[in-house]
Order: structure tokens, then C-alpha cells, then sequence
């Protein structure tokens, strides 16, 4: 099964956008993605009409963070790109006569409703800040051993 990567995909290019001292091209990004430019301009659409980024046209263009990055979550970024729902678990058949279906449905709901909002809880708490401090670090300790084993680039 392929797992939904938009979610990933965007918290890679916002991170770059984060590096960035001047908005950066759809072009720009999709290349830090490897992936083509549309799908760039598609994906930060929603991103756009959820006040989480912003688009300058002209020369100077670009896509920007519109907000600062303690205030944008994960779960944010999730509910604005309209994702499917977390888990790709189904039901057999969703409206069952079989009594033993609707056991097995039920407790399916049940378990997945709670373990569904336990994730977004904790996507709540992960900002866009706490990524780009994560990021900090390791590219501190990345060029401390550089610097070491004399890796310089």
C-alpha cells in the first residue's frame, strides 16, 4: 500500500523555506523535493487557503511562511492539506447484516477513533520551530564532525 507523503513532503519544503532569507520559486522547491513544479504550486495551494503561507508574483516571487513557526503544528499543516483519514484500516463492508461484522466494526471504530485523536493531539504539539530547532542541531553536529574528520564542504 503507498502511504500518503504530502504531509512529509511539505514539512521538507517548509523547512527549506524556513532557511531561506527571500521567498522561494515553485521551481526552487520542487527541486529540493525532486518532484515537478505543478505539484509544488497544487500542494502549497492549501497551505495558501489555510493563511500558512503566502505567494509574492514578480521577479522577487516566491513562496514565503506566512506565520511564525511556533504557531503552525503538524496537525495544522494535516487538516490544511485535506489528508485521507490517519490510519488506511477499513471495513469489510460498511453497513454489514452479519452480526459478527458489526462486532468487528465497531471495535475497528472504536480503536482507531482513539488512536486517531491521540496522534493529532500530539501533532499538536510539534511546531514547525521544534523541526527547524531539530534541524539546527543536526546540522551543527553534522559540520562539527565535518570539521573533525576534515570533511570540510
Amino acid at each position: 500500500m503507498k502511504r500518503d507523503s504530502r504531509l512529509s513532503s511539505v514539512l521538507h519544503a517548509l523547512l527549506h523555506m524556513a532557511q531561506s532569507d527571500a521567498p522561494m520559486t515553485s521551481g526552487a522547491l520542487a527541486r529540493c523535493l525532486a518532484t515537478n513544479p505543478v505539484v509544488v504550486r497544487r500542494t502549497m495551494g492549501f497551505l495558501r487557503r489555510a493563511g500558512l503561507v503566502a505567494s509574492d508574483r514578480g521577479q522577487a516571487g516566491g513562496w514565503r511562511i506566512a506565520r511564525d513557526l511556533s504557531t503552525i503544528t503538524l496537525r495544522d499543516l494535516h487538516l490544511a492539506l485535506e489528508e485521507p483519514g490517519i490510519f488506511a484500516i477499513g471495513h469489510r463492508n460498511a453497513a454489514p447484516d452479519c452480526l459478527v461484522e458489526q462486532a468487528v466494526n465497531a471495535a475497528l471504530d472504536a480503536t482507531l477513533a482513539e488512536a486517531e485523536a491521540l496522534l493529532l493531539r500530539r501533532m499538536g504539539e510539534v511546531t514547525l520551530a521544534d523541526l527547524a530547532e531539530d534541524f539546527a542541531r543536526r546540522h551543527a553536529s553534522r559540520s562539527a564532525h565535518d570539521k573533525e574528520t576534515g570533511h570540510d564542504a
